[in-house]
C-alpha cells in the first residue's frame, strides 16, 4: 500500500532520534576526554562553546525537521499511519519484530512537543549550568534522553516503544543523580529507577499476553486482531499496560519517586518530569486506545486512579515549602487529570492537557530555576545554599525579576483554569467529558468492584473540581510567597538578586506565550472565538473510533456545558482568592517559622507514605540483605571457597611431593599407565 508521504520529507523521520543521539555521542566524548584534565573539567573556552552549540544545535535541527514533516502531513490526507521498517530485530520463530517507525498524527504531535519544548530547555540550560563542572556530561545525558523519548513516541510496535521507555528511565536515573557527590541525589535516582521497574514489569506482561494471543506486537497488526480476544483477556492486557503507565507517570501507588526526583538540575525537572517522560504513560494509553476502549471496566480503573492521584497530590502540595516540591506534587496531580481523561475515553482531551501542561509547567519549573539561580548567587555570600529553594526565604522577588514573575503569573493562571489561558480549555474539556460519560455511555454501564460506572464517574467529576480548587490555592500560595510582599533574603543578599540572563529568560517568555495561547489548539463549540476543535480533528484518524466506542450516545446540551464551565471558573476564582487572602500577610523566614503540626504537619510530610514505605519495605530488605545475604550467604560462600581452596592446595602439594621424588622408574610406570588408560578409552568408544 502506497502512502501519501512516500518520497516526501517524511522519509527523513529516522533523523529525528538520530540527531540528538549524535549530539549525545559528541558531548559524551568531550566529557570523557575532559575527565581528569584540570583545565577541562569545567569545560571552559572552546570546549564549552562546542558543547553548547552541539547540544542546542541538534535540538533546533530536530525541531525544524519536525515542523517540516508536520507541514507535509497537514497538507496531505493521512488516513493511515506511515510505517517504515529499517532492520530486523527479533526474527524468532513466529515472533518477528523490526526496528520500525510509525508516523501519524499522535506521534507527530508528541514529536513537536518533545523537540520544541526540549530545544527551549536546552537553551535555558546553557545559562543555568554554565558554572557546573559536569557541563558536557549534562548535555550528553540530556541529548540522549531526547533521543530515547523520540524512539518511544515514534516506535511502530510496543517492543520498540519499550526500548525508548527503558532508555528514558535510564537517562532519568542519570540526570536525577547528576550531582552524585551528594548521597540524597544518588538515593533519589535509585528510588526512581527501582519504582519504575515495578511498572515496567506490567508493561512486559502486557506485551507477552498480547503477542501470545494476537501473534504480533506491531500497533497496526495487534490492534486489528483485538476482535478475536476475550473481554477478560483485554481487561488483563489493559490493566498490565496501566501498571506500566502508573510507574512511568507517577500514579498511585507508584508516585513516590517523582517528588524526590527534584534532586536533579531544575531544567531536568522541566523537561523530563513535567513536559515529556512522565507523560509517556498518557501517550501509551492514547496509543493503545483500541485496547482500552474494548475494556470499559479497565478504563474506569484508569480514570479512578487518576482522580485519586490528582486529589491526593494536590492536598500535599498545599503545605510544601520547597518551591520545586510544590511543582513536583502539582505535576503528579496534573498527570492524574490526564489519566482521568484517557480513562474516560476522552483521548483528545487527555492529549490536549498533556500539551498545555508541557507549556505552563515548563514555564513554572524554568521560572523556579531562574529564582533558584538568583538566590544561589545571593546566598553565595552567606553559604545558605539549602535555603535557595525554600519559599519562606523569598518574597518580593517581582521587583528584582519582573519578566520571570510575569511568565510564572501567566502559567499560574493557566494551571488554575482561568480563561482564556490554555489550562482552562483542557481542564474544562476533561471535566465536561467525565460529566457527559456519567450521563450515559458504556463506561456508565460498566462497574468496578460492584460499584456502578455512573456513580464512579460522578465521583470522579467532584474530585476533579476539588482538585481544581486546591490547585488554584497552592499555586497562588507559591506566587504570593515567592514574588509578593516583602523580601526575606536579607539586606545583604538583596544586592545580588537580579533577573536571569537572556539565554534563560527568553525561553521562559516563549513558553509563557504558549501557555497563554495554547488553548486555541482545541476551542470548544460553545466558545466560537476561533477555529473549533483543531486538535480533535487532527487526532481523529488515531483515536476517533476509540473515543466513539466509550462515549456512546453521551452528549451535553450547550446550556449544560455553559453551567459546567461557569462552575469550573468559579472554583478556580474562589481558590485563587482564598490563596491570595490566606497568604497576604507577613511571613517569617525559614529560621523564624514554627514547625508544621497537626494536619499541616501531615501534609508537609506527605501523609508519611515515604516513612511508612521505608519502615515496612526498605529497612527490612536492607536488614535481610545485610544479615542473610552479606553476612550469611556471601561470607559463607567466600569462606567456603577459601577454605576448600586451601585444602585442595595442601592436598595437591602432598600428592605432588610424593610423585615428584626423582625416581625415574616410577615416572616410566606412570607414563605407561597413562598410555594404557588412553588406549582403553579409545577402544571402549
Amino acid at each position: 500500500m502506497t502512502s501519501s508521504l512516500d518520497g516526501s520529507i517524511a522519509e527523513l523521520v529516522w533523523l529525528l532520534p538520530l540527531l540528538p543521539l549524535l549530539g549525545a555521542l559528541v558531548n559524551g566524548v568531550i566529557a570523557f576526554r575532559s575527565h581528569g584534565t584540570p583545565g577541562a573539567v569545567t569545560v571552559g573556552g572552546g570546549n564549552k562553546a562546542l558543547v553548547s552549540t552541539v547540544a542546542s544545535g541538534v535540538m533546533l535541527l530536530a525541531f525544524a525537521l519536525a515542523c517540516a514533516i508536520f507541514i507535509k502531513i497537514a497538507g496531505s490526507e493521512l488516513s493511515a499511519p506511515f510505517v517504515r521498517n529499517y532492520a530486523s530485530w527479533m526474527p524468532v520463530g513466529t515472533l518477528s519484530i523490526d526496528w520500525g517507525i510509525q508516523l501519524d498524527q499522535l506521534s507527530m504531535l508528541m514529536t513537536l512537543v518533545i523537540t520544541g519544548v526540549g530545544a527551549l530547555i536546552h537553551l535555558f540550560s546553557i545559562g543555568y549550568m554554565k558554572a557546573d563542572a559536569g557541563y558536557a556530561r549534562y548535555f550528553a545525558y540530556l541529548n540522549l534522553f531526547v533521543a530515547f523519548m523520540l524512539v518511544l513516541v515514534l516506535g511502530s510496535s510496543y517492543a520498540v516503544v519499550f526500548v525508548g521507555w527503558e532508555g528514558v528511565g535510564l537517562c532519568s536515573y542519570l540526570l536525577i543523580g547528576f550531582w552524585f557527590s551528594e548521597r540524597a541525589n544518588v538515593e533519589a535516582g535509585k528510588k526512581a529507577f527501582i519504582v519504575n521497574r515495578i511498572g515496567d514489569f506490567g508493561f512486559l506482561v502486557a506485551m507477552f499476553l498480547l503477542w501470545a494471543n494476537a501473534g504480533t506486537l506491531d500497533f497496526v497488526g495487534a490492534h486489528s486482531s483485538l476482535g478475536g480476544l476475550s473481554s477478560s483477556l483485554l481487561v488483563a492486557i489493559a490493566l498490565f499496560f496501566f501498571l506500566g503507565c502508573a510507574g512511568k507517570s507517577a500514579q498511585l501507588p507508584l508516585y513516590m519517586w517523582l517528588p524526590d526526583a527534584m534532586a536533579g538540575p531544575t531544567p531536568v525537572s522541566a523537561l523530563i518530569h513535567a513536559a515529556t517522560m512522565v507523560t509517556a504513560g498518557v501517550y501509551l494509553i492514547a496509543r493503545a486506545s483500541p485496547i482500552f476502549s474494548a475494556a470499559p471496566s479497565a478504563s474506569l480503573v484508569v480514570a479512578s486512579v487518576g482522580a485519586l492521584t490528582a486529589l491526593f497530590a494536590a492536598t500535599i502540595a498545599l503545605r510544601q515549602w520547597d518551591i520545586k516540591r510544590v511543582l513536583a506534587y502539582s505535576t503528579v496531580s496534573q498527570l492524574g487529570y490526564m489519566f482521568v481523561a484517557v480513562g474516560a475515553g476522552a483521548y483528545t482531551a487527555g492529549v490536549f492537557h498533556l500539551v498545555t501542561h508541557a507549556f505552563f509547567k515548563a514555564v513554572l519549573f524554568l521560572g523556579a530555576g531562574s529564582v533558584i539561580h538568583s538566590l544561589h548567587h545571593a546566598y553565595d555570600q552567606t553559604h545558605r545554599h539549602d535555603d535557595a529553594q525554600d519559599m519562606r526565604n523569598m518574597g518580593g522577588l517581582r521587583k528584582f525579576m519582573p519578566a520571570t514573575a510575569a511568565a510564572m503569573g501567566v502559567a499560574t493562571l493557566a494551571i488554575a483554569g482561568i480563561p482564556p489561558f490554555s489550562g482552562f480549555f483542557s481542564k474544562d474539556e476533561i471535566l465536561s467529558s467525565v460529566f457527559a460519560r456519567a450521563g450515559g455511555s458504556p463506561l456508565a454501564s460498566a462497574s468496578v468492584l460492584g460499584i456502578p460506572g455512573n456513580t464512579i464517574l460522578y465521583a470522579i467529576y467532584v474530585m476533579g473540581l476539588l482538585t481544581a480548587l486546591l490547585t488554584a490555592v497552592y499555586m497562588t500560595r507559591l506566587m504570593v510567597l515567592t514574588f509578593a510582599g516583602s523580601n526575606r533574603t536579607g539586606d545583604k543578599e538583596e544586592d545580588a538578586l537580579h533577573e536571569a540572563p537572556a539565554v534563560m529568560t527568553v525561553p521562559v517568555l516563549i513558553l509563557g506565550t504558549l501557555a497563554l495561547v495554547g488553548g486555541w489548539l482545541n476551542l470548544p463549540e460553545i466558545l466560537p472565538i476561533g477555529p473549533i476543535g483543531l486538535l480533535e480533528h487532527w487526532l481523529e484518524p488515531v483515536v476517533g473510533s476509540s473515543t466513539l466506542v466509550l462515549a456512546g450516545s453521551s452528549a451535553l446540551s450547550h446550556n449544560t456545558e455553559l453551567i459546567l464551565v461557569a462552575v469550573a471558573v468559579a472554583v478556580a476564582v474562589v481558590g485563587m482568592g482564598y490563596g491570595a487572602f490566606r497568604y497576604r500577610g507577613v511571613i517569617a523566614d525559614k529560621s523564624g517559622s514554627p514547625q508544621d503540626t497537626g494536619v499541616a504537619g501531615i501534609l508537609n510530610r506527605a501523609y508519611g507514605v515515604d516513612a511508612a514505605v521505608s519502615g515496612i519495605i526498605v529497612r527490612p530488605l536492607n536488614a535481610f540483605a545485610d544479615i542473610v545475604l552479606s553476612r550469611g550467604v556471601e561470607r559463607g560462600v567466600d569462606r567456603g571457597f577459601s577454605y576448600s581452596g586451601g585444602l585442595f592446595a595442601r592436598a595437591a602439594r602432598l600428592v605432588g611431593r610424593r610423585i615428584q621424588d626423582g625416581d625415574v622408574g616410577k615416572y616410566a610406570w606412570l607414563v605407561a599407565a597413562g598410555a594404557v588408560a588412553m588406549l582403553a578409552a579409545f577402544t571402549l568408544q
